[in-house]
């Protein structure tokens, strides 16, 4: 839903914020600690690169460079307080820098210092236009005085793109001291633009709503926008609508509140437009002014996990309660983190304890499923995709994936009547899913079952997905089988562009280049499929067969394997 809400906002204006610290340049003498840090800096090490930008200001404290760096690694960690001194010295020797200015207006914002930071705004030591202007918002509601807040507010609407962010924030501040009617307005109005349709906003919306006593209303809208499968926080907001309680509003309570939600709705507007180093910047503020705020601290998660720090995000997803309604995403979050770190082990682990904690969620088992099929288990999958089934009171579209899932744990395991009954019921809630059509038509091209069928069915998936290397690579070697040979040809040279190195697409080039007489492209073909294979790949690529094939050629391992002759080539 961020990317809706992004819409109503002049990315310029975002990006405008802040200003990332410039590279230094090489510079005669320049220190190991430095060298050492630029590297972490580099590879998104912000541990490492707080450590040894550290050192290096011990070397040289006045170096704005390795200031401004040190606060960036500091800020990326989440540890505010330790970049505050950093930056108060970068203002104090007259340093321009928006990240400073960031750091001392959220250091301001926690200690009730309003009027300081209005004063420090006015005197351009600011963030950027736009946070600087619901900064002084907010402020002004620190200080009590909601009249120049308003105003505020609206003057920030009045700039090219952001008069949906403005008038978001300003119903979230007349809630905040109790004018849900204002609010309940705004949002009626559909002045908030995009950012009323953030998950976040039209939750908020649910709870001002409450508040007017529209509870009907907030239902509707709740159903309208989230369906039917809800997540426990969603689940229990719903519950207490339909049981007739008034939810309280507790999105935004006093003005820092306020003002973590600035930094954490640019973060969302953010996401899928900017890098993730610079987004973890805002959402790390919000955590900083609120640390119950699990919405910025899941979002902070996720961005350390794009830059590859798998041990900072598994950090930050266990900072979320036990009890809070959102503790399920952050442990299946943490179990990937996990995963891409290699503790296959302790991910299984956490998955499967979840799954006994909150085993009514669809989504746990099917997490679970998915690492064990990964992991080669497939026996385990199917049983988690049966508990993930179970949770069902009837079948939905959505479902598909899971029957998907399924079906390849069922071929894998050698159960290929319970597999194509998945992979058909998937397809009966999916009927033109171009992977599922891909894969049940592939396997029954492997079982010589069905060609026709599967022809048609591959036909579809490649239609639906013209650039998939596997699906076009589908399409040739069905071609294959019915001994369509020269048809295949142009197909499966075509799924080696789109997947060049694939040892699988180019072994079956090669048998096709075999069955058209071009036995020494088909030769170099299996060569090239053999310097391939590695672990992952060596079942399904069958190295020693490709060997066996440039020993004696493929008609000769075919009649060793009992399997029927090629055709003659054309001859239909």
């Amino acid at each position: 839903m961020a990317s809706q809400f992004i819409r109503s906002v002049t990315l310029s204006a975002l990006l405008a914020a802040v200003t990332l610290p410039v590279q230094a340049q090489q510079q005669d003498g320049l220190s190991g600690s430095y060298l050492a840090a630029r590297q972490a800096s580099y590879s998104a090490d912000f541990d490492a690169a707080a450590r040894y930008y550290s050192a290096a200001l011990a070397r040289d404290p006045g170096n704005p460079v390795l200031l401004e760096n040190a606060v960036l690694a500091f800020l990326s960690l989440g540890q505010v307080d330790r970049a505050m001194p950093v930056a108060r010295k970068m203002v104090a020797d007259g340093h321009k820098s928006q990240l400073a200015h960031m750091v001392l207006a959220a250091g301001l914002v926690r200690d009730g210092e309003y009027t300081e930071l209005l004063e420090r705004l006015d005197e351009d030591g600011g963030v950027g236009p736009l946070v600087d202007g619901l900064l002084a918002a907010w402020a002004e509601i620190g200080r009590g005085d909601m009249s120049k807040a308003l105003a505020a507010f609206d003057d920030v609407s009045k700039k090219a793109g952001l008069a949906g962010f403005a008038a978001y924030h300003k119903a979230l501040a007349l809630a905040s001291v109790g004018d849900f009617e204002g609010a309940e307005k705004i949002y009626a109005t559909g002045d908030l633009q995009g950012a009323q349709m953030t998950r976040r906003g039209i939750m908020a919306q649910l709870e001002i709503l409450s508040q007017v006593d529209k509870s009907e209303e907030a239902l509707a809208r709740l159903d309208e926008v989230f369906g039917s499968e809800l997540d426990p926080d969603l689940q229990e907001m719903r519950d207490r609508l339909a049981a007739g309680e008034m939810l309280p509003f507790t999105h935004v309570t006093n003005a820092s509140d306020g003002v973590a939600e600035v930094f954490f709705s640019l973060a969302s507007a953010l996401q899928n437009e900017a890098n993730a180093d610079y987004t973890l910047l805002y959402t790390r503020i919000a955590e900083f002014l609120r640390p119950d705020h699990t919405e910025a601290l899941l979002l902070s998660a996720e961005l350390l996990e794009m830059l590859g720090q798998h041990e900072l995000a598994t950090q930050a997803f266990k900072r979320v309660p036990a009890d809070h309604p959102s503790f399920h995403a952050a442990e299946l979050g943490r179990a990937e983190a996990l995963r891409a770190s290699g503790k296959i082990e302790t991910a299984i682990e956490v998955l499967e304890q979840l799954s006994r904690s909150h085993g009514n969620l669809p989504i746990v088992h099917t997490a679970l499923g998915d690492l064990l099929r990964q992991e080669r288990d497939f026996a385990g999958a199917v049983q988690a995709y049966d508990a993930a089934l179970a949770q069902y009171d009837e079948t939905e579209q959505r479902q598909w994936f899971i029957y998907y899932a399924r079906g390849i744990s069922h071929e894998r395991l050698g159960n290929w009547d319970k597999a194509e009954s998945d992979f058909r019921k998937a397809l009966d809630l999916n009927p033109e899913q171009p992977q599922v059509l891909n894969y049940l038509g592939y396997s029954l091209v492997e079982k010589q079952e069905k060609l026709d069928e599967a022809l048609d069915m591959i036909e579809r998936a490649v239609a639906a997905r013209p650039d998939s290397g596997y699906i076009v690579d589908s399409l040739g070697w069905v071609l294959f089988r019915l001994g369509r040979y020269e048809e295949a040809v142009d197909h499966m040279e075509r799924a080696t562009e789109l997947m060049p190195v694939d040892p699988v697409v180019n072994d079956h080039l090669g048998d096709v280049y075999w069955a058209v007489g071009r036995h020494l492209e088909a030769e170099f073909q299996w060569r090239r499929a053999l310097s391939f294979v590695d672990e992952e790949t060596a079942e399904e690529a069958k190295p020693d067969r490709i060997r066996r094939k440039l020993e004696v050629g493929l008609d000769v391992v075919l009649e060793e394997e009992g399997a029927p002759p090629l055709k003659v080539a054309n001859d239909g």
